[in-house]
Order: C-alpha cells, then sequence, then structure tokens
C-alpha cells in the first residue's frame, strides 16, 4: 500500500509499505482522511518518535473493508471514525475505566503505524461508525473536538459562566465550540496571531485578545475576571498567566502540553492559595466505556449540528504533497486551522 513514512527528523518519503493484517478482533480500514496534528509537528520537525520508521496519522476516517472472524459490531463497507488509543485493557487504569492512564497503551501514528497511508488495522471497539450527514473529512475532527471535550469535562461550572481560552489553534477553536455546546457565557479567546483571532470571532467567541498587544493584567482590571480559564496553547507565559487572571474560587483547565521549563513566581503561586483556585490538568480524550463519553458527544454534536467544523476544512492535500502542510503549519504567516491529507 501507499504511505507516507518519516525515515528521519525531517524526511518524510512517500513509498509503498506492507498492507497491515487483521486478527480475529480487528478491522481493517481504508483510509479516506487524515489530519495533521500539532503531535505531528513535533516528531516531523524535531523527531520526538519512538522509533523510526514510522507512518504518522492518529486523526482519520474511513471505510471498513475488511473484518476479523470474531467481529459483529461492525462491517465491511461502514464508514467510521477512529479512536487512536489502543489501551491494554487489563492494568489497574483500564480496570477503573481510565484507559487515557493506561502504562501499556499503543497509540496508532505514535507506538504502531498511522493513517498517512491506505490502510490501517486496529481494534474494532476502536471504530466509531458515521451517520450519512456526517462527511470523512468532518469526521476527522472528532479527535480534536473530543480532547477539548475532554478538558471541559474535568470541571464542573454552571451555565452562563465566563470562561477564557487560551490559544486559537485547532484545541482552542474546538474549546470554543464545546464551551458554546455547553452553555457557557461570555467566552474570551487570547492569542496573539489576529487572523485566527478573527477565526475565533467567527466562530462565536465573545471577546478576543492579542496578548502581544495588551497587557492582560491590565485588561482583567477593567473587565471581570473568568471563572474558568482552559489553556490550550502549551506556552510557559499563558500557563503563568492562566492562573493571574482566574477569578478567586475559579477553575484552570491545563490542555496545552509543557514544551519548555514553567516557572510561577511566588506572587502567582500565592493566587492559588489565596484564591483556592482549582487547577486540574487534561490528558487525550477517553473515558468509560472505551472510547467514552467524549466521542458519544462530540459525534452527537457535529450530526445534530450543534458543533459545524466545515468551514476548518479548507487545506487538503494529498500524500504526494509530502512535507507541504507541515511547512505550512510552522509557517508564521499561516493562518489556517486545519490540515488534512485526503487518501486517494
Amino acid at each position: 500500500m501507499k504511505a507516507l513514512v518519516l525515515e528521519d527528523k525531517q524526511t518524510l518519503v512517500l513509498k509503498d509499505i506492507e498492507k497491515p493484517a487483521i486478527n480475529e478482533g480487528q478491522v481493517l480500514v481504508k483510509v479516506s482522511y487524515v489530519g495533521v496534528c500539532g503531535s505531528d509537528l513535533a516528531r516531523y520537525f524535531e523527531g520526538k518518535v519512538h522509533n523510526y520508521p514510522l507512518v504518522l496519522g492518529h486523526e482519520f476516517s474511513g471505510v471498513i473493508d475488511e473484518v476479523g472472524e470474531n467481529v459483529t459490531s461492525v462491517h465491511k463497507g461502514d464508514r467510521v471514525a477512529v479512536a487512536p488509543l489502543l489501551p491494554c485493557g487489563e492494568c489497574e487504569y483500564c480496570e477503573r475505566g481510565k484507559p487515557a492512564h493506561c502504562k501499556q497503551y499503543g497509540f496508532v501514528g505514535s507506538r504502531q503505524q498511522g493513517a498517512m497511508s491506505q490502510f490501517v488495522a486496529v481494534d474494532a471497539k476502536n471504530v466509531i461508525v458515521l451517520p450519512d450527514n456526517v462527511s470523512d473529512a468532518e469526521a476527522v475532527l472528532l479527535e480534536p473536538l473530543t480532547v477539548a471535550i475532554h478538558g471541559i469535562e474535568r470541571i464542573h461550572f454552571h451555565a452562563g459562566a465566563e470562561v477564557v481560552v487560551f490559544g486559537a489553534g485547532t484545541i482552542g477553536i474546538m474549546t470554543l465550540l464545546a464551551l458554546k455546546a455547553r452553555g457557557a457565557g461570555k467566552i474570551t479567546v487570547i492569542d496573539i496571531n489576529d487572523e485566527k483571532l478573527k477565526v475565533a470571532s467567527e466562530f462565536g467567541a465573545t471577546c478576543t485578545v492579542n496578548s502581544s498587544q495588551v497587557d492582560l493584567n491590565d485588561y482583567f482590571s477593567k473587565n471581570t475576571k473568568p471563572d474558568v480559564v482552559i489553556e490550550t496553547a502549551g506556552v510557559p507565559q499563558t500557563q503563568v498567566q492562566s492562573v493571574e487572571i482566574v477569578a478567586s474560587l475559579g477553575k484552570v483547565v491545563y490542555i496545552g502540553t509543557a514544551s519548555r521549563e514553567v516557572t510561577f513566581p511566588p506572587k502567582v503561586f500565592e493566587r492559588i492559595l489565596r484564591g483556592e483556585i482549582e487547577i486540574t490538568g487534561s490528558w487525550m480524550s477517553y473515558s468509560a466505556p472505551f472510547p467514552g463519553l467524549e466521542w458519544t458527544a462530540a459525534l452527537q454534536y457535529i450530526k445534530d449540528g450543534v458543533i459545524n467544523v466545515r468551514p476548518l476544512l479548507n487545506e487538503i492535500y494529498t500524500l504526494e504533497d509530502k512535507e507541504l502542510p507541515f511547512d505550512k503549519m510552522r509557517d508564521p504567516e499561516n493562518t489556517s486551522i486545519k490540515f488534512l491529507y485526503e487518501i486517494k
């Protein structure tokens, strides 16, 4: 089969590799579309992989091409999205219904070959059958939407709560959309890219703030401090600012990963104590029964038109374009949110 193979740092090669075989509990998915995630950028540009060669891609949809002999839940020809986590199902965390904390998990596009290829073999429990009114391209956005939903589910907030979202990338926009679906009130999105902030406004942000041009402490001294801050940018400055700007008795959710040292000055750390601020992390997007309520909710939101992801689907490439979408995503002038490969 045709696949885009990462053979070394910044070395993507389009080549023919062996088509995967399935066991009795698996299905073979013929890939339709696969998204490029921010984590794929780190794997490509910085070599953050478990091994080479590696086929990237964990946000994907396709059609079931073959089913294992013990599979009855889905059938050949079903259009599906795929949850990429492969938990062991036997460890303490799997038994507790916390598969994202499994210590022996696999992951499509990271610990096993991914979906920047024509076919992927996965367990039948990992596929989600798509309704007729959800397209294959839209289904690629299910995975990042579930990440946003999982982050929101880490806390409780009341209807109409004021929320700040740091970051207007894919996860930031997904978080904005999920917050609106959950009944949040005023939602302020903060980023340093005016064009991405414009997209956030188009998707329903109440306010947008360019933090490279506005002092946030001054801004929130003149405006109501948010009840909730959700950090998706993964930048040390915004990870600290999240605590600085949240209201006393407020909540902070960290979704963006830390790539550099994060230092809290004593005065900022003191806010956690004096403000009795609730702080939590959010990791991946799974619960029980697997793959979890996040996936059920995300599909329902898109199916019912509560969340419309179609306007994000404006950067679609083929595998023959190789690293082009990776380079465009890293371009400081880039204003697009989501990049996909269409697999033909």
